[in-house]
């Protein structure tokens, strides 16, 4: 939306300024040719003051209106203009670059409330979806969701998929709602590994001719990645390999200073140098006690986070004993006592961040 203050009046006539101003002519003094004369200069003066302020109003339009194809949101543009030709409390089209990670889910691929008493009162944080996040990227192209692994939201601009597991995989399916009646199809960013497991398991969705007519299934639009850094609308991503059990590899992902790694049994050695200067640290952290084959216990996610030092740690993918209210507390006084800011992380949490 554009609003204009005061637009600049039509060229005065000279009648008008006749009119206007010869009473002020004719009390300067100097007779009929005095007055011609100072009438002409004051005519001069002013369709001179008009050229200058409808270059200002034209050169202002002409800036807001260049941008009305872009991407992004224009905001309310005031334009004021004063008799003087100063122009003030000029607001130019300005995206507010707030970037967020949203927490969707942070338990296991089952979700929970399982069969404890604890999890199932409505508004405990122990009730966890299974583990996805929102990258809620702003730029000055526009505001982007970028999904790490197949979760539910409003609009998707991209999907990454950390390995090819049902629990990172098993919701493409579902994004059908959105590429059926809010967007044409999805990006998918996933590794040529993961790619050929989804070409068995998701068949239909990589080769839609298979499909029966009539039938809705979404629209994703693959791509393959490797191990080297790619961009989602401006914004880099960082692939960080580490290993979900024995021989089998899946990513994690750096996006500007934030860490991601939810499903990890080991870091390679290689990894870490990945990981330095970390601001935000979302790290995989199964059960209190120990490790599993294939995921972090908070033991082995807490030495991690000693090994890493990022500035701040959120644990994720955790199972129904890893009571929330309890761990924090605990976790709470390693701030004191070893510097580390760490806590569990929960189902909505939106942590502000810089991309």
């Amino acid at each position: 939306m554009v609003l204009l203050s005061l637009l600049p009046p039509a060229v005065p006539s000279a009648g008008i300024l006749v009119r206007a101003r010869w009473g002020a002519a004719l009390g300067a003094g100097g007779g009929a040719a005095a007055c011609r004369s100072r009438l002409l200069l004051l005519h001069r003066q002013m369709s001179q003051r008009f050229l200058c302020k409808s270059f200002i109003v034209l050169f202002l339009l002409a800036c807001v209106f260049s941008n009305l194809h872009s991407p992004f949101e224009l905001n309310v543009v005031v334009i004021q203009l004063n008799l003087g030709l100063q122009v003030r409390d000029v607001e130019t089209p300005k995206l507010e670059e707030h970037s967020e990670i949203i927490f969707l889910g942070t338990g296991t691929s089952e979700g929970i409330p399982r069969v404890c008493f604890k999890a199932t009162e409505p508004d405990s944080r122990n009730r966890r979806h299974n583990t996805s996040i929102l990258v809620h990227y702003a730029n000055n192209w526009g505001r982007f969701n970028i999904l790490v692994d197949a979760g539910k939201l409003r609009t998707i601009d991209a999907v990454i998929i950390t390995h090819s597991h049902a629990d990172a995989i098993g919701g493409l399916d579902d994004l059908r709602d959105w590429t059926n009646n809010v967007q044409p199809f999805i990006p998918i960013y996933v590794a040529k590994r993961d790619f050929e497991v989804m070409k068995l398991t998701h068949y239909y969705l990589v080769d839609t001719s298979v499909v029966l007519p009539g039938a809705a299934v979404s629209h994703l639009q693959f791509n393959i990645i490797s191990e080297e850094a790619f961009f989602v609308h401006n914004l880099k991503i960082t692939p960080l390999p580490v290993w979900h059990g024995k021989g089998y590899q899946s990513l994690g992902f750096r996006f500007g200073d934030i860490c991601y790694i939810s499903d990890v049994s080991e870091i390679p050695e290689e990894t870490y140098a990945l990981l330095k200067d970390c601001d935000l640290l979302i790290l995989d952290a199964l059960r209190p006690d120990r490790s599993s084959t294939t995921h972090f216990g908070l033991p082995k996610a807490l030495e991690e986070v000693r090994k890493i030092r990022p500035k701040r740690a959120l644990f994720t993918g955790m199972m129904h004993l890893m009571d929330h209210d309890r761990i924090n507390e605990d976790l709470s006084k390693l701030k004191e006592l070893e510097g580390l800011d760490v806590q569990l992380s929960y189902d909505g949490l939106r942590v502000p961040v810089k991309l």
